[in-house]
């Protein structure tokens, strides 16, 4: 399991990224000032860096040359409000792998950070199978017990989160992290309402409340076995 370490001072972003990367199988560890990152970073713990560049204490360039000065060879995207041309270049220059602006779209960040921690390149799958059920990624529809059946966009995104974690608990907050952002209420009922149209269009009994907890994509042709 790669572990990322996030540099990031707002509070709000930090918690957004630690779940969003949580839910999507990372593990996660956050700096919130510049020289917890040296120290961190420093550890050989985390196999790669997201890298705020306004930080207190020591700036992110500062902390990005210096971690290149000592020889670290450690993934680092940087993520930051600062994108003229002369930041981005200097912070590439600087020794960072990618640079990305915000506001950002955390799908985006994701495909970012798979890209740096693939170790070789392999054709990522363009369906993701549980059981008799089936997302095809290419076509943007699901495939229940072998007929189609389409889904609107975000019901996609909330369907393909499930199906990348098939039988895991995933909680209202990480789907809302994953699927509509940071920038949605946190107290929204959106995300049990997008259960609910998914429910109807695959089957209720394929997607599972755990009380308190969140809900659960379960694996129907296991069960009739």
């Amino acid at each position: 399991m790669s572990r990322i370490l996030i540099v990031e001072d707002e509070v709000r972003i930090a918690s957004f990224l630690e779940n969003g990367l949580r839910a999507n199988g990372y593990t996660t560890a956050i700096a919130s000032n510049g020289h917890a990152a040296m120290s961190m970073s420093r550890s050989g713990e985390f196999d790669l860096m997201i890298l705020d560049l306004g930080l207190p204490g020591k700036d992110g360039i500062d902390v990005l040359r210096e971690l290149r000065a000592e020889g670290s060879s450690l993934p680092v995207i940087i993520l930051t409000a600062r994108t003229s041309v002369i930041e981005t270049v200097l912070g590439l220059n600087g020794g960072a792998d990618d640079y990305i602006g915000k506001p950002f779209r955390f799908d985006e960040l994701l495909a970012r950070i798979r890209v740096r921690l693939r170790d070789e390149p392999s054709p990522e799958p363009t369906v993701l199978q549980v059981g008799d059920a089936a997302l095809d990624l290419r076509a943007h529809q699901a495939i229940v017990s072998g007929k189609a059946v389409a889904l609107s966009k975000r019901e996609f995104a909330l369907a393909e989160v499930f199906f990348q974690h098939p039988g895991q608990v995933l909680s209202r907050q990480q789907l809302l992290n994953t699927v509509w952002h940071y920038d949605f209420h946190p107290g929204s009922n959106v995300v049990d309402v997008y259960v609910g149209y998914l429910r109807k269009k695959l089957g209720s009994h394929r997607i599972t409340s755990v009380r308190g907890m969140g809900y659960r994509l379960e694996d129907v042709s296991r069960e009739a076995s």
